[in-house]
């Protein structure tokens, strides 16, 4: 069995895949003329600034919970453990490939949330419901395909969003402080069921709160090793960019295996094409589709390009990847602990915190996706299963389930990206009504300002 799905994941992770994913940020790129970069500084004001946000329009949670929803999720294990994987088998190279996949990644996610905040729908229970199974059905009229990401979603949710980040929580605090798993599973799993028991408006405020608090504490503790060994910087940049090119430090010099784990770590941390951020963005108190999608879009820019990026100049900086002996959080922890005596704390306290992080945000997203199979009254049956799945997590080997999760994100993507492609036009349509309201906006506060 375990032969079959790592075949599996082969197969569903291969080059099809993603080409698929990378194909379809170049496409929405060219198609929105690069309008991610260009937009970014206003996209990052937007979901940061306080009198910018959103509390009159339709919608659940506002602009900066609906962000913080969504990093919760995509700011996990993959930052830490991901980036190392992908620096020991695809060499450092593969950090640059990460920073690629990220930057177009960011017109994937923008185009995922401007489709499901025009597509969203209100539940019998008055709440938002949108995301890839919405505007599939709704934007292509293909159930089928929108039922099949609602079922992979649902499915994948019980593996990377609960059994194994708790499992990841459990594990890291067992080695730091001998405490028993089950322990860790029971204190978590009665965290989890405080916070998502209350719905998406209570995942809102304490991952509005929590979010920051873990992205800062990890990013600091990371800049600190870094500025403390800056004169390693140069180099290990240096080496990041030259073997994106050549593969040098990677067995054979295979050039395509570091843009292989490059691209595929990248996903597996920012989410970018997978359908699971928009789900979050479709909650989100609005007045046009375009407005929301800028701020999504932000999530995967913090993600990659700020946090990974911290995990990937500090691995390669340590050099230790070049051992073969350590890689995921191990690799991270020791590599920490030598450019930092005691550094390695920053990666155990983040792993736990990221780990939580992604429990309460992943509650959502396979939340709405069984809701969109069995209806409103399925809710609470989901969330009890979900929170019981926390605990069993905790304590069992789940090698399995880590593979059988890596298959379920790879079968969302496909249906959701299929999607984005044949609704590109419908993303162009949209970004071009925005940019007209802005320059309204831009008017309107130009003649105040005169005015004043």
């Amino acid at each position: 069995m375990t032969d079959f799905l790592n075949w599996l994941s082969g197969i569903v992770w291969g080059p099809p895949t993603l080409i698929l994913i990378v194909g379809t940020g170049l496409l929405l790129t060219l198609r929105l003329g690069f309008y991610q970069f260009f937009s970014l500084p206003y996209a990052l004001k937007l979901a940061f600034s306080k009198k910018d946000q959103d509390h009159t329009s339709e919608g659940d949670i506002s602009h900066f919970q609906s962000l913080m929803t969504a990093l919760a999720a995509t700011i996990g294990t993959g930052n830490i453990a991901g980036v190392a994987t992908a620096v020991v088998l695809g060499g450092p190279g593969a950090v640059l490939w990460m920073w690629v996949t990220a930057l177009v990644g960011m017109a994937t996610k923008y185009a995922e949330a401007i489709l499901a905040v025009k597509y969203r729908t209100v539940g019998k229970n008055g709440l938002m419901a949108g995301g890839p199974m919405y505007y599939i059905e709704k934007g292509l009229g293909w159930k089928w395909l929108a039922v099949l990401f609602a079922l992979f979603g649902s499915i994948a949710a019980f593996g990377i969003g609960s059994s194994v980040q708790s499992n990841s929580v459990a594990a890291a605090v067992e080695n730091s402080f001998g405490l028993n798993p089950w322990i860790t599973g029971i204190i978590l799993t009665i965290f989890t069921a405080l916070v998502i028991l209350g719905g998406i408006q209570s995942i809102g405020r304490v991952t509005s709160i929590f979010v920051p608090f873990m992205a800062i504490f990890y990013v600091l503790g990371g800049l600190a090793i870094i500025v403390m060994n800056l004169d390693l910087v140069p180099h290990a940049l240096g080496l990041i960019f030259s073997d994106a090119f050549s593969g040098q430090a990677v067995a054979g010099g295979a050039i395509g295996s570091v843009i292989r784990y490059g691209v595929a770590r990248g996903v597996f941390s920012n989410e970018a094409g997978m359908g699971s951020a928009p789900i979050a963005a479709a909650a989100a108190k609005t007045d046009h589709p375009g407005r929301q999608a800028l701020i999504s879009m932000t999530g995967t820019f913090l993600d990659t390009i700020v946090v990974c990026s911290i995990t990937g100049i500090t691995l390669v900086m340590g050099g230790m990847f070049m051992d073969n002996k350590l890689t995921g959080a191990a690799l991270t922890t020791e590599t920490f602990n030598k450019l930092l005596p005691g550094g390695g704390w920053i990666v155990t306290i983040g792993i736990i915190l990221f780990a939580y992080s992604t429990v309460l945000g992943w509650a959502y997203y396979g939340e709405k996706c069984f809701e969109y199979l069995f209806g409103n009254k399925s809710i609470t049956i989901y969330r009890v299963v979900y929170v019981a799945t926390v605990l069993i997590g905790a304590g069992m080997n789940l090698g399995l389930v880590w593979t059988i999760a890596d298959i379920f994100n790879a079968l969302m993507a496909i249906p959701n990206l299929i999607g984005l492609v044949f609704l590109s036009g419908v993303v162009v349509a949209e970004t071009r009504s925005f940019k007209q309201l802005r320059v309204k906006e831009k008017s309107q506060q130009k003649n105040q300002r005169i005015t004043a």
